[in-house]
């Protein structure tokens, strides 16, 4: 089978979003799919205000259109609802082509937490976006429930996974600090809650690696902490088996990869009772969920590194990779454009 995926966010991006996609090409290629991307390098873009990183596509409907065709796939997925994800919509609606979409992110949160931008508004907008897909994947309970209750239907569930030989217990020299070492990975962004992490007061160090537009105003305003900027995937897995307690104060992700790949690495995660967390942190000898996330980093420090990382061998990439192919919509050939 050959999937055609349309996709906002991609390298050199880093994000839970990239990687799944990235991965789920992979462990689709070993069971004898292929997986071809429409991407923003396909077209000409403009960054994303505040976000440069983040390519926004100028295309049209035809244009993506045009670039699927031409893949001649089995299989059509929508996974972003940014400028690429709107037009490849628009042109499988005119020419009656069935697709899947993605719930990823939780962009009426984003977009609250920066602009104030009402969340009603929002999600209305979403609703209309994922109301023509055949099926919308999301990745845990918790987020199946709540987009039902907002009125999003034909919902499945999509798992994540973790690579468990990359990302493994090792020494801890990586990270030349007081112990105990809290780490936060991810974008530093103000919907990524980091403030809140820095915030605490915790005995040894806070170590922060990733970048994004808070960063600076950050690093001014919480001098004792580390911040080691944005690192490649091959730095990662020793930076996280250096730490003692991952810290995840984000309070608007729809799963979290980032714990996951720390659990893997042996190490407990700390973070708040609410979605993503709630999910992947189904067992107390895992990880600590307060709402009190001192509370939580201090209780994480007791916990039994080889019991974070049996929990994290629950997910795989592989049986990721099934459920989103088994989640495919095929496209009927005879509505399909010539």
């Amino acid at each position: 089978m050959k999937v055609a995926v349309v996709t906002d966010a991609w390298l050199p991006q880093q994000n839970g979003v990239v990687r799944t996609l990235g991965r789920t090409r992979d462990e689709l290629a070993r069971l004898g799919h292929r997986v071809e991307f429409v991407t923003p390098p396909d077209f000409v873009s403009l960054p994303c205000p505040t976000y440069p990183e983040i390519r926004l596509s100028l295309v049209t409907p035809r244009q993506v259109g045009r670039r699927i065709a031409a893949l001649s796939p089995d299989s059509l997925h929508i996974s972003t609802e940014g400028p690429l994800g709107y037009a490849a919509r628009a042109w499988a609606g005119r020419e009656g082509v069935p697709f899947t979409t993605a719930y990823h992110t939780r962009f009426p949160e984003y977009v609250h937490a920066r602009f104030r931008w009402p969340l009603s508004w929002s999600y209305a907008q979403l609703r209309r976006f994922h109301a023509r897909a055949e099926r919308t994947m999301v990745a845990t309970r918790t987020l199946y429930e709540d987009l039902t209750a907002r009125g999003f239907g034909h919902l499945a569930y999509w798992s994540r996974g973790v690579d468990i030989d990359q990302f493994r217990p090792g020494p801890k020299q990586a990270i030349e600090a007081p112990r105990p070492v809290f780490l936060y990975v991810g974008r530093v962004a103000i919907e990524k809650n980091v403030e809140a992490f820095l915030r605490l007061d915790l005995p040894g160090s806070k170590v922060v690696v990733g970048d994004g537009p808070a960063r600076a105003d950050l690093e001014r305003r919480f001098p004792a902490a580390r911040f080691l900027g944005s690192r490649p995937d091959s730095e990662l897995p020793a930076l996280y088996a250096a730490a003692d307690v991952f810290v995840f104060p984000s309070l608007t992700d729809t799963f979290g990869l980032v714990m996951l790949e720390a659990l893997a690495s042996g190490i407990p995660v700390a973070a708040f009772p609410v979605m993503g967390p709630r999910d992947v942190l189904d067992d107390p000898k895992a990880g600590v969920l307060d709402t009190d996330l001192r509370a939580a980093c201090l209780k994480a420090l007791e916990l039994d590194p080889a019991a974070a990382r049996a929990h994290a061998l629950r997910y795989t990439w592989a049986a990721a990779a099934k459920q989103f192919l088994g989640n495919l919509a095929p496209l009927r050939k005879h509505g399909a454009p010539a």
